[in-house]
């Protein structure tokens, strides 16, 4: 009769082991990815960035793009006023994500937007245009650490210097110079709204020579503009 042979006490400890390293690698991992998000965020909060992907891949396509940063004392408060207003005008109700729009989108099937003006600053910042679950992701994990980290005033300066305004053009002293030949400080109400009318869709909209459609968003815009000066929505970043 054969004898069975008992198991080598080094098999019986070899798959725990290696699980636990393979752990300890994903765990690893996800720290060194907090911490680079934290680094990034925490950066930028003091300096301008450098460039931002779409930014580069633009430059690339198009063989050259018109940018310039400009900090928020030399954009005429209109303006940001002009641009919460389009995109987010509860910008200073919320932490980074508006429930409220965002119930909205999905009772609507996702056909309506929802993204706060923090999110896309974040994707503007450091992701890609184009929708996918990946990004979105990224999207939900980055912007509680900009809410967190940078004030109000800061995520509407950021948004200002990173949107594109038209093909090639990014953040709003470019786009003032581009369609108007003068400084963001000196934009009136009603540029200030006919370039954020423009947003999020620059590459089918102008902000010169707007279609009527335009003209009546931007004439909404200008009120919007208005309407949170008074009620007091653009306070924390003014």
């Amino acid at each position: 009769m054969a004898k069975k042979t008992k198991s080598s006490p080094r098999k019986k400890t070899a798959k725990p082991k290696r699980k636990l390293r393979l752990s300890a690698w994903i765990l690893r991992g996800l720290a060194s990815f907090a911490l680079a998000i934290l680094v990034l965020v925490g950066l930028y909060r003091f300096v301008p960035p450098p460039s931002t992907p779409y930014v580069l891949s633009e430059g690339l396509r198009l063989g050259g793009i018109e940018r310039t940063w400009v900090p928020m004392e030399q954009i005429k408060p209109v303006v940001a006023r002009s641009v919460v207003a389009a995109e987010d005008a509860n910008f200073c109700l919320h932490w980074g994500f508006d429930m409220a729009q965002l119930r909205a989108a999905i009772a609507q099937g996702g056909n309506r937007g929802a993204s706060t003006l923090s999110q896309q600053t974040v994707k503007n910042l450091w992701l890609w245009q184009g929708r996918s679950w990946l990004r979105k992701a990224l999207e939900g994990v980055m912007t509680p650490v900009v809410e967190a980290l940078w004030p109000k005033r800061r995520i509407v300066e950021m948004y200002l210097n990173v949107a594109e305004f038209d093909t090639g053009v990014f953040g709003i002293e470019a786009a003032a110079q581009h369609h108007f030949g003068i400084s963001a400080a000196e934009l009136s109400a009603r540029q200030a709204a006919l370039l954020a009318a423009v947003l999020p869709n620059p590459k089918g909209r102008q902000a010169v020579n707007p279609s009527s459609a335009t003209q009546k968003r931007a004439s909404a815009i200008a009120d919007g503009a208005a309407t949170i000066q008074r009620d007091g929505r653009a306070d924390c970043f003014e």
